[in-house]
This record gives C-alpha cells, sequence and structure tokens, in this order.
C-alpha cells in the first residue's frame, strides 16, 4: 500500500463525518427559501479547500448561486493543468414522504450513504478534495497543477457558469476538465464516460376558459385544458417511440456499426434490469436496445403535469390551466436552441383552436463526446485499473451535464468524466444514495490519477 493509499486509509471515519456534515446543508438551487442554504454549502467547501491546502480561494459571486474557485500551481510548467469542476447545490426532494429517512440527515447503512446529493454530486466532488488533502498532506505538493471551480447551479442548467468561464479564459485556463457527476457502468466495474447526451427542456401551458368551472354545467360546451393538454402529449410520439416532432432527427448522427458493436459487448440483463425497477416490460424507440436508448439516442419525456383539483376526494371541476414540463435529451449535432423552436412550432401546429397555448423554453445544453485516445483518458484508465482492480469499459451517459461543451468551445480542453456513482443510486429520487467503497475508492482513483497526469 503507497503512503498515500495509507493516509487515505487512516483517515476514512474522518472522511465519511465531514461528508455527512456537508450533506446535511439543503442547498436546493431552484428554490428561493434554501438560497441561504446554497451560500451556506459554498462557505463550507471555500473553508474545507483551505483546510487541504488550496491557494487563490475565492467566491464568486453571480446573478444567482455563488461560484467557488480554488488553484494550486507548483507543479511546474512542464505538468498539465488540470480543472477539476462539480456542483453543491441538489435537486428538491418532494415527495418528501416517500423518503426512508429526512433527506438532510444522512443514514449510513449497509456500506452506502443515504441523502439528498450523496451521489450527485457532494460525495463525488468531496472526492476530490479529499484526493487533494491526500497528496499536500502527504508529499506536500500536487503532481499536477490543480484548479477548482464548483458551482451552485447545475441543476438549474448553469445559466451564470458560461458567462463566468467566457470572463475568466485566463483564470480557468487549463489542458483537461475533470468531472465526477456520472456514473460506473454498474457496481465493481470501473468506467470511462465518453459521451453525455444535450438537453433541451420545455414548459407548455394550456389555457381554456377564463376560470375554474362547473364540469357539470360547462362540461361537453367548452374544452377541458387537461384533456387539450394529454392529447397533445400525445401526440409527441408513436407508438414505437419515434419522436414525432417535424425536423426532431434531422441532424442526428447515425450509430456506427462499431459504436453499436460495443454497447452489444457491455454486460446487460434486461430481465435483472426490469426487476430491479419493478416493470413487466420496457418501452423504446423500435430498432434499437436499450442500451442505445437511454445513452445514445435522443428521447422526449414528459417530467411533470399539472392542473384542476389535487386535493382529497372529489371536486368536479373544468380546470381554466393545465400545464407540463418536458425534457428532450439529444445526442451529438442536435441544437437544443433549434429543437426547442420545432418543438414549439410542432406544438402549435398540432394545438385545438378551443384552447391557448404557451411554449416557454427553460433551458439547455448541448452533447458532448471525447475521444477515447486521448493521454488522460489513457491516464484515467491506469488510475481506475489500480484501485479497482479490473480493466475500465467505455460507455455513453444518458444524462446532460451542458457545461461540458462550453469548457470545450471557450478552454479548448477536453472533459475527463471519471464517475463513481451506480445506475441505482436513486439520483433526483427518494432515498438517494451514493456507495462508501465507491467513495473510497474513487479518492484512491482520483489521488493516483494526478500521478499518472503528472506523466503525460
Amino acid at each position: 500500500m503507497s503512503e498515500l493509499d495509507k493516509y487515505i486509509d487512516k483517515n476514512k471515519n474522518r472522511f465519511l463525518e465531514e461528508l455527512k456534515e456537508f450533506l446535511r446543508i439543503p442547498s436546493v438551487s431552484n428554490e428561493e427559501k434554501h438560497a441561504d442554504d446554497v451560500k451556506k454549502a459554498a462557505n463550507w467547501l471555500r473553508d474545507k479547500l483551505a483546510d487541504v491546502g488550496m491557494e487563490n480561494i475565492k467566491i464568486y459571486e453571480t446573478d444567482g448561486h455563488p461560484i467557488v474557485y480554488a488553484d494550486h500551481l507548483h507543479a511546474g510548467n512542464d505538468k498539465p493543468v488540470i480543472l477539476v469542476y462539480g456542483h453543491y447545490d441538489v435537486q428538491p426532494v418532494d415527495p418528501v414522504e416517500l423518503w426512508n429517512a429526512p433527506p438532510f440527515e444522512p443514514v449510513v447503512k449497509d456500506g452506502k450513504i443515504y441523502a439528498r446529493g450523496s451521489a450527485d454530486d457532494k460525495g463525488q466532488i468531496y472526492i476530490h478534495v479529499k484526493s487533494l488533502e491526500a497528496h499536500l498532506n502527504t508529499n506536500k505538493k500536487l503532481p499536477v497543477n490543480i484548479k477548482v471551480i464548483f458551482e451552485g447551479e447545475e441543476e438549474i442548467g448553469s445559466p451564470n457558469l458560461g458567462k463566468f468561464i467566457l470572463n475568466n479564459k485566463e483564470l480557468l485556463k487549463s489542458d483537461y476538465v475533470v468531472i465526477s457527476d456520472t456514473s460506473m457502468y454498474e457496481k465493481g466495474l470501473p468506467s470511462i464516460c465518453y459521451g453525455l447526451r444535450g438537453l433541451c427542456f420545455m414548459q407548455v401551458e394550456v389555457t381554456g376558459p377564463n376560470r375554474d368551472l362547473h364540469s357539470g354545467t360547462y362540461g361537453g360546451g367548452v374544452d377541458n385544458p387537461i384533456n387539450a393538454l394529454a392529447k397533445l402529449i400525445n401526440q409527441l410520439k408513436d407508438n414505437d417511440g419515434k419522436i414525432m416532432i417535424d425536423g426532431f432527427y434531422d441532424d442526428v448522427v447515425k450509430l456506427a456499426k462499431k459504436e453499436r458493436d460495443e454497447f452489444a459487448r457491455l454486460p446487460f440483463d434486461e430481465k435483472k434490469y426490469m426487476k430491479e425497477l419493478e416493470v413487466d416490460g420496457l418501452f423504446g424507440e423500435k430498432g434499437y436496445t436499450t442500451i442505445e436508448r437511454v445513452s445514445a439516442r435522443p428521447t422526449l419525456d414528459c417530467n411533470g403535469i399539472w392542473g384542476g383539483y389535487q386535493g382529497q376526494g372529489a371536486k368536479t371541476v373544468l380546470p381554466s390551466v393545465a400545464g407540463a414540463k418536458i425534457s428532450m435529451r439529444l445526442v451529438p449535432n442536435q441544437n437544443p436552441e433549434k429543437i426547442a423552436e420545432l418543438f414549439e412550432k410542432y406544438i402549435k401546429k398540432i394545438a385545438p383552436k378551443s384552447v391557448k397555448v404557451k411554449v416557454t423554453y427553460l433551458h439547455g445544453g448541448m452533447p458532448s463526446v471525447t475521444a477515447i485516445d486521448t493521454p488522460a483518458i489513457k491516464a484515467a484508465v491506469k488510475a481506475l485499473k489500480n484501485a479497482f482492480g479490473v480493466e475500465p469499459v467505455y460507455f455513453k451517459e444518458g444524462g446532460s451535464i451542458p457545461i461540458v461543451n462550453t469548457f470545450k468551445e471557450v478552454l479548448g480542453a477536453d472533459a475527463i468524466l471519471l464517475g463513481f456513482g451506480l445506475s441505482d443510486d436513486n439520483i433526483h429520487s427518494p432515498n438517494e444514495k451514493f456507495d462508501l467503497e465507491n467513495f473510497y475508492k474513487g479518492i484512491s482513483t482520483v489521488t493516483n490519477y494526478y500521478e499518472e497526469l503528472s506523466k503525460i
């Protein structure tokens, strides 16, 4: 065992207690009532970065939530500059009644830590903080030059980070961006994620009469916004899972045979997949496997819907307004702004004249792909193999990190997606968890990764 790994092993319990402290901060970025909590989380990270020996630590205020920056640039000009990115904001906890314990009171059970933000992304960014500590306390230096940027708005589309990057290109100038905000393919099998889907997030609001109406008095004579909305949603996809928006697939790059062959080699048990989800069947775009559908093909899903009476018992109301939030995951060459325009045009084309329809583009992000033959990827493969004892696999992640493409366009830096979550970690859902074995092996991996990067 190396001196670095001895340090990590000796301090495991402290690392865990610090993570619990971090997870107790309810840094929900899209709820105004938690604005002070988001700021508290930023201050907490600032203090921890100072404790481990990072320098030039600063909190940058934005029009929304703050950005935390730090660096340690003493490895020498011949060593690469690595920018570590992550986010300290978390998703809302609703429906809170489905949690087995309060979402911001961390619980350790069966080798996992349960709390909102445990896997997405507090546990994963804290892997990097502790890796920096291991080097600076054991070797008194870092093997590469490190810059750190942690934001508090990723869960709301990073509305201010892009502008910050544009305005601070010299501050953030780097050779590679390292991000731990993705998952391993499965437990015990470390993974290199080389692609992320983009995102286009829309809101549709359907308005009928100027007030809620008695469904007995007016039913049958006035169109019901809920019924109209349901018809609109039903026309977005056909029975084979194909998205029906005009022009939606125009820019989609066809999956190459080589890539489809690589997907086919990944271990995947469809029956186990269905059992874990407690579903009796799967559904998706015809002509593609489940792995291809969830990682390399575009999607459209209704993420929320509202309208009418939601209380206990019955209320015979014909609502004035109904609405839905709809997300589309995008693949290379698809542009979220173009897709938003196509979506709005299609919705208004199929909307009945009996209702008014308002379509709003909430936020989006470009898809991204990183070449797997770069020196930084090869270094990551070595570090993962050293920590987990097996050869990593390559795969695409179905989720989105919109800012990845901005790092590439503005800084010219490829992103290395070094994730340690698991697909069943319930991110964005009740009872979110993070596997503690992955937490500790993640610290070991990143610590070793910095050493491997120093050799390229």
